[in-house]
C-alpha cells in the first residue's frame, strides 16, 4: 500500500528567527553542491519533524527582485517535492535546521536545481548522521 506523504511546506517549516539564523551560519556545517550551497545544525537526536528552512538568493548575483524570487521560488519548491527523503530517513534524520543558499551566477531550470537538491539532500544524510567508525576513532 503506497504511503501517504504530505507535500507541503508550512510556515512552522520555515527559518525566520534572527537568533537561529546567526547560530546557523555561526557554528554550522556546510558543502556546496553547484549551484546550491546547504547550510545545516544537526539535531542533538535523530527526529522525524522537518527541520526549519532558509532559502536564499544572492543579491550580488541577482540585481532584480524578480529573478531572486523566481530562483527562491524554484527552491522552495524543488525542496516540498523532495522533503520526504529527508524525513522517511530510516531512523529518523538528525538535521534540525537547513539553509538553502543559491550560488550560481545564472538562473539555472528547475529540473537541474531539483536533481542537484536531491543528491544534497541524500549527502547531508550521510554526513550528518554520526558512524560508528567517527565515534571510535576519537
Amino acid at each position: 500500500m503506497p504511503v501517504a506523504r504530505s507535500y507541503s511546506f508550512p510556515k512552522e517549516e520555515h527559518l525566520c528567527r534572527k537568533k537561529l539564523i546567526a547560530e546557523l551560519f555561526g557554528r554550522g556545517s556546510s558543502f556546496g553542491l553547484y549551484p546550491l550551497r546547504l547550510v545545516w545544525i544537526a539535531a542533538e537526536t535523530p527526529t522525524t519533524a522537518p527541520p526549519q528552512v532558509l532559502v536564499s538568493v544572492s543579491k550580488r548575483s541577482f540585481k532584480r527582485a524578480v529573478d531572486r524570487n523566481y530562483l527562491k521560488r524554484l527552491l522552495r519548491e524543488a525542496y516540498r517535492l523532495n522533503k520526504y527523503r529527508l524525513l522517511e530517513a530510516p531512523g529518523g534524520h538528525p538535521v534540525a535546521l537547513l539553509a538553502l543558499i543559491y550560488t550560481g551566477k545564472e538562473k539555472k531550470p528547475f529540473t537541474l536545481v531539483e536533481k542537484k537538491l536531491i543528491s544534497g539532500l541524500e549527502r547531508l544524510l550521510q554526513e550528518a548522521t554520526p558512524t560508528a567508525s567517527a565515534g571510535s576513532s576519537a
